[in-house]
């Protein structure tokens, strides 16, 4: 999997830089090329003699070499990459390159990187969810580096709490999978929705559902890193994501996700409808905020388009047409009802009844139903994990 692979390995200065002595270990004996650049700081933790011997090649920490006056081209390095690693990733070099310091050889070959980067983040607890780091966090996703989260456990400080760097093994593990999935996707252009959809009661209020739309987004997250190009059509959400291969519409209600949908569609190899629709709006919309008059207020409510189904309409041989299913009993027999009726490939079938699945969770638990009628269950998961698992299905499904 690994064999050739070039990997740039950025060492910064946190106790766990102890660990990297076994992590270039476990990329060379799989393959892969490796060359490694310190900060200055970490050398207290590792040292360059150790990281050249056994990744085999010279060990980088400044911009030139002191004794015979050599410059180490940075640019060369962030070229020379399949992938760069930054692990550990301490809160200083994290903030660093989250807003585009350049002050030592490891940040400049960051900035001058042509390759896709992972990093490992390493720090005490309070560090680890002090706002700036999960600012700065935010900022790198949205550049596309792919963040392994810290692990919980005992920490240098004596503290026990999630900040630890991630294992080695547990780090290849991430580094292999990347290099299996960065180009699975390639040339595909899907269409996303996620979120919730709000129709209008007054200029005040409004009808609407729980969705968060953290599934929809981990779908885009997990479409964009196996190299997908990716239109998200998102109704309200606080959450957020930046990538050069995506594009994302906001909307509000059914009808403007059913308009933005129906627009773009047609130019995508595809499509997953992971938002929760309102299925009925308000006949009409006060133009004042309605005044509370008496104990008990009406409202008319007329259907909305369905959206999927509209779009289904639309689908053509060689596109794919995923949709969500959300149900509170009977999941199974309402899934494979929608899934015909919407023309689909594939529907993710989800049910309240099971703890942890739904709206608002970090996790979720679903079933896929497929074309040829075919139930596959999943334990509960991530919804990060859950998203890989519906895409790996979805292309198995397509060949």
């Amino acid at each position: 999997m690994l064999k050739g692979k070039r990997i740039v390995l950025g060492i910064s200065g946190g106790i766990a830089a102890y660990k990297i002595a076994f992590l270039i270990r476990i990329l060379k004996q799989k393959g892969a090329e490796v060359k490694c650049i310190l900060t200055p700081a970490s050398s207290d933790f590792i040292t360059p003699l150790t990281v050249a011997t056994l990744s085999q090649n010279p060990a980088h920490i400044d911009f030139w070499n002191k004794e015979n006056g050599e410059w180490t081209n940075h640019v060369d390095l962030g070229a020379w990459g399949d992938l760069m690693v930054l692990a550990p990733l301490t809160a200083n070099t994290l903030a660093k390159i989250a807003n585009g310091f350049c002050d030592n050889l490891l940040t400049a070959t960051y900035l001058s990187a042509k390759c896709p980067v992972i990093v490992a983040p390493a720090m005490d607890l309070d560090m680890y969810s002090h706002e700036t780091t999960e600012e700065n966090m935010g900022k790198i996703e949205g550049h596309g580096v792919k963040i392994i989260p810290a692990e919980d456990g005992f920490l240098a400080s004596g503290l026990i709490g999630k900040g630890r760097m991630a294992e080695p093994e547990t780090i290849v593990n991430v580094v292999e999978s990347f290099f299996q999935n960065s180009t699975s996707m390639v040339g595909e252009k899907v269409l996303v929705t996620a979120g919730p959809t709000y129709e209008a009661i007054d200029p005040v209020r409004f009808i609407g559902n729980h969705s968060t739309g953290k599934m929809g987004y981990a779908l885009v997250e997990a479409l964009l890193e196996r190299g997908a190009e990716v239109i998200l059509i998102s109704g309200p959400t606080k959450l957020k994501l930046q990538h050069k291969n995506l594009t994302r519409i906001d909307v509000k209600t059914a009808k403007e996700m059913l308009s933005a949908a129906t627009k773009h569609f047609p130019s995508c190899t595809g499509g997953i409808f992971a938002a929760a629709v309102s299925d009925y709006r308000p006949k009409s919309v006060a133009q004042q905020k309605i005044k509370k008059s008496s104990d008990v207020m009406n409202i008319e409510m007329v259907k909305n388009p369905d959206v999927l189904k509209s779009i289904g309409t639309l689908k053509k041989e060689n596109q794919f047409l995923v949709g969500f299913a959300l149900e509170t009993n009977n999941a199974i027999e309402y899934g494979a009802e929608k899934l015909k009726k919407k023309n689909l490939d594939l529907i993710v079938i989800n049910s309240l009844e099971d703890e942890g699945a739904g709206f608002g969770h970090d996790t979720n638990k679903i079933t896929l139903l497929d074309f040829h009628n075919k139930t596959t269950k999943f334990e509960l998961s991530s919804k990060k994990v859950v998203a890989n698992s519906i895409l790996d299905y979805l292309m198995k499904l397509k060949k």
